[in-house]
């Protein structure tokens, strides 16, 4: 058995009292007690990662249990082939260092790879990164090169770089004192590092966690999405007590020991390590009083410099201890040995720490208020007068040194700081705190140097960036409530524009009603104080615009957006611009504008270059395209626009949305191992909310054209509920709840319900959007194969055929036309026509199987069972091709009714029709030409030569000719 948490010790038998003659303080010993199976667990998903399949694993448990330790005898199990990464939080209570244990993590991935490396390894990331890490160039960062995304990006490619040369270990502690903005790196993490050999060890002191609290948050969130495996240490039970214990003293405990300690230490080894230190006294009767039994025995100089020390957030470093002591260097050399030798503070190369965090709890805790004041109101005056930068460790000090003014700039401070790096949840922490002392503060305004408004209208946007929309919106509604009571009578109206702006936009994000009333007012106001022009009005008319678009009110959308490129123009705004002239493109091009939608695209893609305003555009332009129906289009848009992410360096963070818009047109076509593979690329883990609403639409048909119906009926769960609260304000996501529906009901072979869906849809009273073009064409075959089933479809066929005549002119596509009318009326001659226009490029491919299927009945209704043979042999061999189960199921399903499967065929004798072809064969006709002379098309000229070639057993058309001479 190993041996946890033992420590090596002089003290004789345990029995009702301790005794510690000769006694030398406690000392980590090289074996543990009662963690087998948890080191096990630990390997063995290491072992996962070794093998290229990146894992991770939270170590949980309470205070003392042994977290460290089992972590420590893992990294000694594992050092000799792996590169370690170590960081941990730091206790500042609200005043979280952003990136806490980050820089030094990154740090040591770049000591691995070299400065060089990294640099060449991340690409575009390099500025980000070098945000962090300002040492690897003697350059300035420009901020105008880089964004938060490209920072997330540029660590995780960091991390898979180091990974190609030796498995990484990222090794972070203390969870429970993380900071929002490490919670959400590690999150993006764990969600896009699916590749290489990396294992994320995490550990957490369980108490500590608060219900609702950050930590509590990322706990829930990764364990949901199964992107953590959970280690739960347990206490000791009385035998690993004993084992313990006796390692300790070195001799066998009677029971009568064993059981008190036990009862009084609960298992818990830190507890067992401190009461087998305790002297020649009764045992302490509190567990804090058990953590001091060591701090009261030191002499005044040692509890002095211990209780220095228990202030400090971090390892503390000799010259700032002697600046806090005073002590000239014998007293101060003498005071930390004795600390030291009694087990408190560890000496670790120029700084000291505790031993364990809960030796500094009990110090810290033991202080009086007002001493607990004056020590930290000398480290933030320590702090100021080295010149420190690092304003959250100031705004912790001085919060604690209960100086409001001071704790209020120093949070100010601390915002601007961690907005700057992109740690946008710690700003928002440290502008809650702001808020916070701003009323306990008479100049709040002076000390934050910032006005209250501007204030709420920043903390706003960190939070959104921070991915908390929901206090975001408190935090808009709070400034609103404020100015509607008069609470600013000098308010500047642009912030109060503002302030109703983001409003909408949060609300917008969430999926709440409201956001267009919200620019509506916004937009008011601005004619009100006659603010014609400007940034913010482009802004706010950009905002009306897109949600008149989503809503499918195009007309309106046409109109905000064109009164939002007039701003933009006049504030020399071109990324407003650009969006504003891609959301009129949209619009139009939905309005059957195409001439103008297609310039404004051109417009909007020359300003959008090398701009962020380049992805939205490369996504609503290439989503236009799909629409249309113009699939090939749409990949090369869409594909141009990943490549452009790429070089941006932000592929994992931005390019879900144009995976998307790349999967759908595939998908369409029938290019299913395509569509598979870019959706292999961003994993279910990744999926958050947003993106999730439209990959999730795309993963159930995936599914569903594999006929994996269970399985796309378990996304469809998850994600209807959130699609349908959705629908109401965005009108396309309606339509990706009907794609759904649809899908799973064709991989059934339910085709009433599958025509059911279809005639939802087209019975629907509000607005029709261009999302239907599609399903119109391969609803009209779904109502061809309910028809062959016989069920009643009359109504939907018509309702289709409207639907599809109610389309501007310039969308009603005249090939998808024909064939659609072909699949509802479901004669022969006018399908033989449609199998023609089948084959065009843009054809989707359910519908190039389907209008087969269809000839094949219309052809054995009419007695031509060679002619059907073939249709049904083309049919199978384009379902197998795209990989479609249900088309697959059908096509079989026919062959085996009919007895006229492709490689059999019954009839070897000529028809009457075949007999005609094969004497204009005979005289040299080309099929266009024997189509012309029978009035027939070409395509079924070349099946019905195909037919006669099969059934003489010949291979050209000379030997058939020849054929027909000897007869």
């Amino acid at each position: 058995m190993t041996v946890l948490g033992a420590v090596t010790a002089s003290a004789p038998d345990v029995d009702g009292e301790w005794h510690d003659e000769d006694m030398s303080f406690a000392t980590l010993s090289s074996t543990m007690v009662g963690r087998d199976a948890d080191l096990a667990d630990l390997m063995r998903a290491f072992e996962r990662a070794d093998a290229g399949e990146p894992a991770a694993v939270l170590v949980e448990g309470e205070a003392g249990i042994g977290k460290s330790r089992l972590v420590r005898e893992f990294e000694a199990a594992v050092s000799a082939q792996v590169d370690v990464h170590s960081g941990w939080f730091l206790d500042l209570g609200s005043a979280r260092t952003p990136f806490g244990p980050l820089i030094g993590i990154l740090r040591s991935l770049v000591s691995v790879l070299g400065p060089d490396e990294a640099l060449a390894a991340v690409g575009a990331g390099g500025e980000a990164l070098r945000m962090l890490l300002p040492e690897l160039s003697t350059e300035a960062v420009r901020r105008d090169r880089t964004s938060p995304e490209a920072l997330r990006d540029a660590i995780a490619t960091l991390i898979e770089a180091a990974a190609m040369r030796r498995p990484q270990i990222i090794l972070v502690e203390d969870l429970h004192w993380a900071d929002d903005s490490t919670l959400a790196l590690l999150s993006f993490l764990l969600r896009t590092l699916d590749r290489g050999r990396v294992f994320i060890l995490l550990t957490c002191r369980s108490e500590d966690v608060r219900r609702g609290d950050a930590t509590s948050r990322f706990i829930a969130d990764v364990r949901r999405a199964r992107l953590v495996e959970r280690v739960v240490l347990s206490r000791l039970d009385a035998e690993g007590t004993r084992l313990l214990a006796e390692q300790l003293s070195g001799r066998p405990l009677t029971d009568a020991a064993l059981e008190r300690m036990h009862e009084r230490a609960e298992g818990v080894p830190f507890f067992i390590e401190e009461l087998a230190c305790c002297s020649d006294a009764p045992l302490p009767e509190s567990l804090t009083g058990l953590l001091l039994t060591r701090f009261d025995r030191l002499g005044d100089d040692a509890r002095a410099v211990v209780r220095i020390a228990a202030g400090a957030e971090r390892a503390l470093s000799h010259p700032l201890l002697v600046r806090l002591t005073g002590y000239d260097d014998d007293r101060l050399d003498a005071a930390i040995r004795e600390a030291a030798i009694s087990g408190i503070l560890v000496v670790d190369d120029e700084h000291y720490r505790f031993r364990h965090a809960l030796l500094r709890e009990a110090v810290h805790d033991d202080l009086l208020p007002g001493e607990r004041a004056r020590l930290h109101r000398s480290y933030a005056e320590a702090l100021e007068e080295h010149g420190s930068r690092n304003h959250a460790s100031l705004a912790y000090h001085w919060r604690l040194a209960q100086d409001r003014r001071r704790g209020l700039a120093s949070a100010m401070a601390a915002m601007w700081q961690a907005k700057a790096g992109y740690a946008f949840a710690s700003a928002a922490r440290f502008g809650e705190l702001v808020l916070e002392l701003w009323e306990q503060v008479p100049d709040a305004e002076d000390a934050a140097g910032i006005d209250r408004v501007s204030l709420l209208i920043t903390l706003g946007s960190v939070l959104r960036n921070a991915g908390d929309d929901e206090r975001a919106l408190a935090v808009a509604e709070l400034g609103l409530e404020e100015i509607d009571a008069g609470g600013y009578a000098d308010v500047d109206p642009a912030q109060h524009v503002r302030l109703m702006r983001d409003r909408a936009n949060y609300l917008a994000n969430l999926g709440r009603p409201g956001p267009l009333e919200g620019y509506e007012r916004a937009l008011a106001l601005l004619d009100e104080h006659g603010i014609v022009e400007g940034h913010v009005r482009a802004t706010v008319l950009n905002g009306l615009s897109s949600r008149h678009m989503l809503a499918g009110r195009s007309i309106a959308s046409v109109i905000a957006a064109t009164a939002a490129e007039r701003a933009a123009v006049t504030a020399g705004d071109e990324t407003e611009r650009a969006v504003a002239l891609t959301h009129r493109a949209c619009s139009l091009m939905l309005l059957g504008e195409l001439d103008h939608a297609q310039r404004g695209f051109d417009a909007a893609e020359r300003l959008s270059l090398g701009g962020r305003a380049a992805v939205q555009f490369h996504m609503n332009y290439s989503d236009s395209l799909t629409l249309r129906g113009h699939f090939q289009d749409a990949l090369i848009v869409a594909e141009r626009g990943l490549q452009h992410v790429r070089d941006l360096g932000v592929l994992r963070s931005s390019g879900g949305g144009l995976t998307q818009n790349m999967v759908e047109p595939l998908l369409a076509l029938g290019r299913i191992d395509e569509a598979e593979r870019l959706l292999a690329t961003v994993p279910d883990r990744h999926i958050v909310q947003r993106s999730g609403l439209y990959l999730s639409t795309s993963r159930i048909r995936a599914l569903a054209w594999r006929g994996r119906v269970e399985d796309a009926e378990l996304i469809r769960a998850e994600w209807m509920p959130a699609l349908l609260r959705a629908a109401p304000l965005e009108r396309q996501v309606w339509y990706y709840t009907i794609e759904a529906d649809f899908a799973l009901a064709i991989a059934r072979g339910d085709w009433a319900e599958a025509v059911g869906v279809i005639g939802r849809m087209v019975a629907d009273e509000d607005v029709a959007l261009a999302n239907q073009r599609r399903l119109l064409l391969e609803g009209a075959w779904a109502v061809a194969q309910a028809r062959a089933a016989q069920i009643e479809t009359a109504a939907v066929a018509t309702a289709i055929g409207v639907a599809w005549e109610s389309q501007p002119d310039a969308l009603r596509d005249e090939t998808w036309g024909a064939v659609m009318r072909a699949l509802l009326n479901g004669d022969s001659a006018s399908l033989e026509h449609a199998v023609v226009s089948s084959d065009a490029d843009d054809m989707p491919g359910i519908v190039r199987v389907g209008v087969r299927l269809e000839l094949t009945r219309a052809l054995l209704a009419d007695g031509d069972r060679a002619s059907a043979a073939v249709q049904l042999a083309d049919a199978e061999s384009i379902a197998q091709k795209i990989g479609h189960d249900r088309l697959q199921r059908a096509a079989a399903e026919l062959a085996s009714r009919i007895g006229a499967h492709a490689a059999t065929h019954e009839d070897s004798e000529l028809t009457a029709r075949e007999r005609q072809v094969l004497e204009l064969v005979a005289e040299g006709l080309s099929n266009r030409q024997i189509g012309e002379r029978l009035f027939i098309s070409t395509k079924t000229a070349s099946v019905h030569v195909s037919a006669i070639l099969r059934k003489l057993g010949v291979s050209t058309r000379t030997e058939a000719a020849l054929v027909l001479a000897r007869r």
